[in-house]
């Protein structure tokens, strides 16, 4: 079994000491270690009580994953050469601790029943956008304030960015964005339809199907191993900005190109969560 925790033996002791100061209950303790509060029986209880409390992927986003698959098993390399993937992300200046223990088979971290999902914005951070194809990337656009709507999605992304790449592809163009209520207003939905763009419906919760997630990754890498790393919200700006240009165009192919492998991957898993 694997724990996995940020927080140290050392820290959570010093943490107990603190309070038991205030309380003046400090012990000066033998060193014989702390004495066992749980039998051999309770251990195996707790085992048996781990693996059969587990918080599983909804069915019925597995599902949706599982047919979304399936209708596009036929793609080829080709297909998706037209495609522009775009998505949201959220850097911060620190990263986030907040961690918690998970207990876990070796081997097992991406089966369903070890995947917890939620939702995670970190402090001190900016929201960016960007799209990619194979062969072409948009420029990266910072979210001012962080905060993004139906109509600010219209005036910054789809207008300035996504048309643009609408008219350079031509007909065969799709664009695929994610579940999030911004971007599905009526509004948007009009805009998409006056300006021809094609977009593709995406299965909820499924990030892992999405190619650019791994961009985001290399690009938060790059960030955090620049000589001079970014220390206040201009700099982290500036950085991303600048490091997003400097992304190699291989990277971007590689991983728009690896579609076709991901949902193979996905119909394998019967809709889980694959490792990408």
């Amino acid at each position: 079994m694997l724990p996995v925790s940020s927080t140290s033996p050392t820290a959570l002791f010093h943490g107990c000491g603190r309070h038991l100061k205030l309380l003046e209950c400090v012990v000066d303790g033998t060193g014989e270690g702390r004495v066992r509060s749980t039998t051999p029986a309770e251990d195996r209880y707790i085992v048996l009580s781990v693996k059969r409390n587990r918080r599983t992927t909804a069915q019925q986003h597995r599902t949706a994953r599982l047919q979304w698959c399936r209708e596009h098993h036929n793609w080829t390399e080709q297909d998706g050469a037209c495609v522009l993937f775009s998505d949201e992300s959220r850097f911060s200046l620190s990263s986030d601790c907040r961690r918690q223990l998970i207990w876990r088979d070796s081997g097992t971290a991406y089966r369903p029943e070890n995947i917890q999902e939620k939702d995670r914005y970190p402090t001190c951070s900016i929201m960016v956008w960007a799209g990619i194809m194979f062969n072409g990337r948009t420029r990266l656009h910072v979210v001012a304030n962080g905060t993004m709507t139906g109509q600010r999605y219209i005036d910054e992304v789809l207008l300035p960015h996504v048309r643009l790449f609408r008219g350079a592809v031509g007909d065969k163009f799709v664009f695929t964005d994610d579940n999030a209520t911004c971007h599905r207003t009526l509004a948007v939905q009009d805009c998409l339809e006056r300006e021809g763009i094609q977009r593709l419906v995406w299965p909820a919760r499924s990030p892992d199907l999405n190619p650019i997630e791994n961009v985001w990754d290399a690009l938060g890498r790059q960030v955090a191993g620049r000589n001079y790393p970014p220390t206040n919200k201009n700099t982290l700006i500036h950085a991303f900005t600048e490091e997003w240009d400097k992304l190699p165009k291989q990277l971007l192919d590689n991983v728009v190109q690896s579609m076709v492998r991901r949902v193979e991957c996905c119909i394998t898993l019967h809709g889980g969560h694959i490792s990408y």
